[in-house]
């Protein structure tokens, strides 16, 4: 299969949308509707429907199939779909089919959350699914720093169709060996840790990343984009000092708050509600109010 349009998508910023919710707290289809159509008026070309940003493990598997299928409506000729599936094989391959079936080209293959995964193992888990979907691509999400380059290059020999990487070690020399070992110009390299890590990952070989912050205000994410691909560092960094302490919060006691915080920032913009589901938590009204005043302060 020939997947240069599914490369060429991941170079790019690679929004994960939220997944909103009503006051009975199912899924709020009206709004997450708006959000998605929001973000590709905005010029966004990629889109994850069921990354961790849109809390795929608090959503059932019909959720998630729910939400695979409205992002692949919105987005249409528009933007690329990469869905997120996980959890055990059988409901990882079975996810992936499901994106298949309704027209996403790509899936992204959460890391395993089991407590005790081996290098081979990893290669097996992913081998397994990737094989049984060979027209999409697929994208590995590696947030295990005990992985090396060597067992991704590994699981490409046997699939031609792993073509890029979210790699979300926080560890840009770590990323510069593993990228450089594992193949820098046969996968694409997508930094999966976001808008504060782009700036060195890049300069070490991404030419992608991942963003939460894209739901608030595509324009800024957009922006660094374009002065990453200009190697524009200076620029690129004066972005990153606009978005820093958004960001900050977000990942504030071990990253508790990272989607919480998008969802308080989209709230107060009346974009959608502030729920989240367990193990997320609503933010406390004295965070709310800096939230809000951050995305006030946003050409958005």
């Amino acid at each position: 299969m020939d997947h240069e349009a599914q490369r060429a998508a991941l170079a790019d910023v690679v929004a994960i949308p939220v997944t909103p919710f009503t006051e009975d707290g199912t899924v709020d289809e009206r709004a997450h509707r708006a959000l998605l159509r929001r973000l590709v008026d905005s010029g966004i070309r990629s889109l994850t429907p069921n990354g961790n940003t849109g809390e795929f493990y608090a959503l059932t598997p019909a959720e998630r199939r729910a939400v695979t299928e409205l992002t692949v409506e919105v987005a249409a000729d528009r933007a690329a779909v990469l869905a997120g599936v996980g959890h055990d094989v059988p409901t990882a391959v079975a996810a992936a089919r499901h994106a298949r079936e309704v027209g996403a080209g790509m899936v992204m293959v959460h890391q395993p959350a089991h407590p005790y995964v081996s290098e081979s193992g990893w290669v097996d888990y992913h081998r397994a699914i990737a094989q049984e979907v060979p027209e999409l691509g697929v994208v590995p999400y590696v947030r295990d720093p005990r992985l090396s380059g060597a067992r991704l290059a590994e699981l490409g020999d046997s699939c031609p169709n792993v073509i890029g990487v979210k790699y979300a070690v926080p560890d840009a020399v770590r990323f510069a060996a593993f990228a450089r070992d594992a193949g820098l110009e046969r996968f694409v390299w997508v930094a999966g840790l976001a808008e504060p890590y782009a700036p060195p990952y890049f300069a070490m070989g991404a030419t992608g990343f991942t963003s939460g912050l894209v739901n608030v205000a595509p324009a800024l994410s957009l922006t660094l984009l374009e002065a990453l691909r200009c190697g524009d560092y200076r620029a690129a960094m004066k972005g990153w000092e606009h978005i820093r302490r958004f960001e900050e919060l977000r990942a504030a006691h071990g990253a508790a708050n990272n989607v919480t915080v998008v969802k308080e920032a989209l709230a107060s913009l009346g974009l959608c509600r502030r729920d989240v589901r367990p193990p997320s938590k609503m933010l406390p009204e004295a965070e709310r109010a800096e939230v809000a005043a951050i995305a006030a302060g946003w050409s958005v």
